[in-house]
């Protein structure tokens, strides 16, 4: 089992982490575990939920919202067949009834959906319009049946700005979406031009963030160039892409001209903020005397730019923090697509508070995507 999906377990911890997480257990371990708390081991019992994984902290139940996952729409496949496009659109992503079962097992309160692999970025306007509206509609129909556990992010078509930006809008204010989702760049092109400005203004006036999720920096990297073992275009290349984009945002003026923009960047923001010290000295006084950013780059990355809580490690977590600060990292799970979870090294973390631990595992996002606070 991943981590953080501790199947059949009982965990009643108490002290400096302030933390409850309760599961379901099977019968053999909740015996175990009654055994346990008549001899001293557990102070209390665990209150079950229906088979559902809660997260307390400091004895009060928390929501938790995952930004960070991945979703697919069968009827797309409707839309491109006989076009260059053709595809199968099938597997883990696709919407269906494991979904709440897996989420409940997790203790994931509400998922952020998003389709995000942007092959549609080398459609034509038309057939760019097409997919975005059914892949659109039909994940409105899901967040429309499970309102309680799903909200959905829009992956616009990027290539058209006015267009993207039009259907940001349909999907904000038509079908409740919560904002957009993209990639690191449009077929090699990234997106901080005034071209692309259409879009972000929208952003910005919708007041709605857009997660940015890579692809392998292809744009970044000659062909083949991570073409090795260990799957290098996803281990290197998905963060590679990420730290690309954030940083030309930054350098080339994007974040100024839209100052109340915000943007997530998946994995952790990739690596910016595992080398910011070096981002940080280029455009600040450090010798590249082409950046055009207005404000020192630490600004950016503590106002205008989030990151996911996908680092798999408690140095990761604490190092992340320590450069962003707590209100601009949010919980992500890469769901369905099996990575560990991070959900326990957020409750476990000593270096966190219980406010903090709320703030990341999902008060951040409530904030930011105007959710209820109320657990359901």
């Amino acid at each position: 089992m991943l981590g953080g999906c501790h199947q059949g377990r009982v965990v009643l911890l108490h002290g400096n982490a302030g933390r409850t997480t309760l599961f379901t257990p099977s019968r053999r371990v909740f015996l175990g575990a009654l055994a346990g708390a008549a001899a001293g081991m557990l102070a209390t019992g665990p209150t079950l939920a229906q088979g559902r994984k809660q997260v307390t902290i400091a004895g009060r139940r928390v929501k938790t919202v995952d930004i960070h996952a991945h979703a697919a729409i069968k009827d797309v496949e409707n839309v491109v067949r006989g076009t260059k496009l053709q595809r199968t659109i099938g597997g883990p992503r696709l919407l269906g009834p494991a979904w709440i079962p897996m989420m409940d097992e997790w203790g994931i309160d509400v998922s952020v959906l998003s389709v995000n692999q942007y092959w549609w970025y080398g459609a034509d306007r038309d057939l760019a319009a097409k997919i975005i509206r059914v892949q659109d509609e039909g994940l409105a129909a899901w967040c429309q049946a499970h309102p309680a556990r799903f909200v959905a992010l829009t992956s616009v078509a990027l290539q058209f700005p006015d267009l993207a930006a039009q259907q940001l809008e349909y999907a904000v204010t038509k079908l409740g979406f919560r904002g957009a989702s993209i990639g690191g760049h449009v077929e090699g092109d990234i997106p901080v031009t005034p071209m692309y400005d259409p879009f972000w203004a929208k952003a910005q006036e919708l007041d709605v963030p857009v997660f940015m999720h890579p692809a392998g920096a292809p744009n970044v990297v000659r062909e083949g160039g991570l073409k090795f073992r260990g799957d290098l275009g996803n281990i290197v290349g998905n963060p590679l892409e990420t730290t690309v984009f954030l940083s030309r945002m930054i350098f080339d003026g994007t974040l100024d001209r839209f100052p109340r923009l915000k943007i997530c960047g998946a994995h952790g923001a990739g690596y910016l903020p595992s080398y910011f010290g070096r981002t940080e000295v280029a455009c600040n006084g450090g010798g590249a005397s082409d950046c055009t950013n207005q404000k020192p780059p630490r600004e950016y990355m503590r106002t205008q730019i989030f990151a996911d809580s996908m680092v798999f490690s408690d140095e990761g977590l604490r190092h992340l923090v320590a450069e962003m600060g707590v209100t601009q990292v949010v919980y992500g799970t890469d769901m369905p697509l099996g990575w560990p979870d991070t959900m326990d090294l957020i409750i476990d973390a000593t270096f966190l508070n219980n406010a903090d631990k709320e703030a990341i595992l999902g008060g951040n996002l409530i904030r930011m995507l105007r959710l209820d606070r109320a657990v359901t």
